[in-house]
């Protein structure tokens, strides 16, 4: 299949090793900055590789490339309008996480791949690692019986450096804070693992130390069930010195899990009522990652080339990317109105939080 990648950022490495290792033919690569372009392609050894074009524009791209497969690797902000674009260009597509920073956005997206027969996957990839399918399949079979309550920490470290890098970060407008941009992967897996709908969000946001950003560098929220279940949310870029941990806990009736490693990765607690003596290796299972972003865009990869072979809906589609975004905004709308909010969100976006003041 014909690929292309639009954005060649912090992320785009693990993108292209994926299209690599699944034998995609790199069509082309874009970003505004060529020097980007290049150091990313050599990182592969593909920058002599003259068959691959080279685009500063991405539109000019998808008109002369025609990719099957447009990935979307750019600053938040513009994950909606350029996945828009590349839909109506023909193209499926694989969209960084959030696939968007307003639900409105999330639905056109999602009605205009529908319209057009065409498959969107979100990269939370972090729904492929081993420890987190075993995991869910846990739930799924019923071992933790009757769900008491969840909860996600994603404790990591930004340094003002980091957001000096890009001035989009941290920005309303292109970024959100460290809710939607560093903790939506532990969002989505409590959302997705625990199943049932949210019915309510209670939360706290502020911006403690990065003075030079708009939104959020900590938040704290507390998720409702529809099935009675409860779950904690703390996610920050404040901790010092460095990352800590991002760590998931699942708690019922008849068992206990808890998640931990770089990237939920690791299964660091596991117990339960009905445990066999097969389960030694699940107790001790580790993936090794060597970085917070895991192996799981090989693995969606993959997936979205078989969904789009065989007709099927991706695993991680563009309905789950709105559901873990539909989850942060209603944190940012909660700590906004200073008020418990209730879902489905009509609608909301990162940009209802311009002027908000922190105290």
């Amino acid at each position: 299949m014909k690929y292309v990648l639009i954005g060649c950022g912090r992320i785009a490495a693990n993108h292209l090793k994926a299209a690599v290792q699944n034998g995609l033919s790199i069509a082309a690569v874009c970003d505004i900055v060529p020097e980007k372009m290049e150091e990313l392609l050599s990182k592969f050894g593909l920058e002599k590789d003259c068959s691959i074009g080279r685009y500063t524009d991405y539109k000019e791209m998808l008109s002369c490339e025609k990719p099957q497969i447009a990935a979307i690797s750019t600053e938040s902000g513009l994950h909606a309008q350029i996945a828009l674009s590349c839909l109506e260009a023909g193209a499926n597509v694989i969209i960084e996480k959030p696939m968007a920073l307003s639900l409105e956005d999330a639905d056109r997206i999602i009605s205009s791949a529908e319209e057009k027969g065409l498959k969107v996957s979100v990269c939370h990839q972090n729904r492929f690692n081993m420890a987190v399918r075993e995991l869910k399949r846990a739930v799924g079979e019923g071992r933790f019986g009757k769900l008491s309550h969840g909860a996600v920490c994603v404790r990591w470290n930004r340094g003002d450096n980091y957001y000096e890098q890009a001035r989009w970060r941290g920005t309303w407008e292109q970024d959100g804070g460290c809710l939607m941009n560093q903790c939506i992967h532990g969002i989505d897996l409590l959302r997705w693992i625990m199943g049932g709908k949210v019915s309510e969000v209670c939360a706290f946001t502020r911006r403690q130390f990065h003075k030079n950003i708009e939104a959020e560098d900590v938040g704290v929220a507390v998720v409702k069930y529809e099935n009675g279940a409860i779950a904690t949310i703390e996610g920050t870029t404040n901790v010092y010195p460095r990352n800590l941990e991002e760590t998931l806990y699942i708690f019922g009736q008849k068992g206990t899990v808890k998640l931990g490693g770089k990237s939920c990765n690791k299964i660091e607690l596991w117990e339960f009522e009905d445990e066999s003596v097969d389960e030694g290796e699940i107790k001790s299972l580790t993936e090794e990652v060597t970085d917070i972003y895991g192996n799981g865009h090989i693995s969606l990869y993959k997936d979205m080339i078989e969904a789009i072979d065989s007709g099927r809906t991706p695993f991680v589609d563009a309905y789950a990317g709105r559901s873990a975004l539909e989850l942060v905004l209603a944190i940012y709308k909660s700590q906004k109105e200073k008020m418990m909010v209730k879902l489905p969100l009509e609608d909301f976006a990162c940009t209802d939080m311009e002027g908000e003041l922190w105290v």
